[in-house]
């Protein structure tokens, strides 16, 4: 018996658990082992470092972690699939180290240690589509030891979350992503990899983390900022901020104080203007 999920082992296991992927839990899953084998290859883990997984499902990315001899600490807001994974990976894989937690990835607080009492240091994923930016940002400011991300996403959000400043594509989860590294596009994930498939390409993106340039306060206040700048991302940066700082003629003063051309729109910005400017309107 394979030690990975196929097509038929998908489709059986989701009618055992009375399973219909939905768009709402943005639930597609992949039921090609080359695929699984390729996506871990790509995230070149350290021998034996625990990853964090979001989403398993069924488990097959999970099971190809678990293969390649991670220990996983799996999220799942499923409660029928978190309640399957052991079972389904004890079959498969008898001498693999799984926990899983039963919850949504949105919400946690905190990661327990994976099998063996190592920290997770790597975030492996196929994310689900309709929350992947806000659970990635959600999750590396949460847990700051993890050093390597490669996660699975709609290629339009893979696309822009490595865009540079001045792309048609760069936005906010450009410039808050890159507060953690540098972001790039890692390799295409066919659409016929997937049940059900889905109506959109995907992409793996991934990083290395950096250290952070600043305090978790300036984080916080740049986010507002660039959420403030993209709100509004057509006018000028002291149209768009007038509502931040109470006028335009105070966001232009905050914007030439930290150095900035009130004139300019957001989308020609980087993160150290971005920062320079939470550093000089008090973080």
């Amino acid at each position: 018996m394979s030690a990975l999920l196929g097509p038929a082992e998908v489709r059986d296991l989701a009618e055992l658990l009375g399973v219909s992927p939905t768009k709402k839990l943005g639930q597609n899953f992949v039921h090609d082992a080359n695929t699984v084998r390729r996506i871990v290859a790509t995230a070149a883990l350290q021998p034996g470092e625990a990853v964090l997984e979001v989403g398993p499902g069924l488990g097959s990315l999970t099971l190809g972690l678990l293969e390649a001899g991670h220990p996983v600490v799996a999220i799942e807001v499923d409660a029928r699939l978190a309640a399957q994974l052991p079972v389904t990976v004890a079959e498969l894989q008898p001498a693999a180290r799984l926990a899983v937690v039963t919850a949504d990835a949105l919400r946690v607080d905190a990661v327990p240690d994976a099998p063996g009492g190592s920290r997770p240091t790597a975030l492996v994923a196929n994310l689900p589509y309709n929350i992947s930016v806000p659970v990635l940002l959600q999750l590396l400011a949460l847990e700051p030891g993890i050093r390597r991300v490669l996660v699975m996403v709609q290629a339009e959000v893979g696309h822009r979350l490595a865009a540079e400043p001045g792309s048609k594509v760069y936005g906010g989860p450009s410039i808050k992503a890159a507060w953690y590294g540098r972001w790039r596009v890692e390799g295409q994930v066919s659409r016929q990899v997937f049940w059900p498939v889905p109506n959109v390409d995907s992409v793996l993106v991934g990083m290395t983390r950096h250290e952070v340039p600043g305090t978790e306060a300036e984080r916080v206040r740049m986010g507002e900022l660039v959420d403030a700048a993209f709100g509004q991302r057509r006018k000028m940066l002291r149209q768009a901020l007038a509502e931040v700082f109470g006028s335009s003629a105070a966001a232009t003063a905050a914007l030439e104080a930290a150095g900035l051309d009130p004139t300019a729109r957001g989308e020609m910005l980087g993160l150290p203007e971005f920062l320079a400017l939470a550093r000089a309107t008090g973080a």
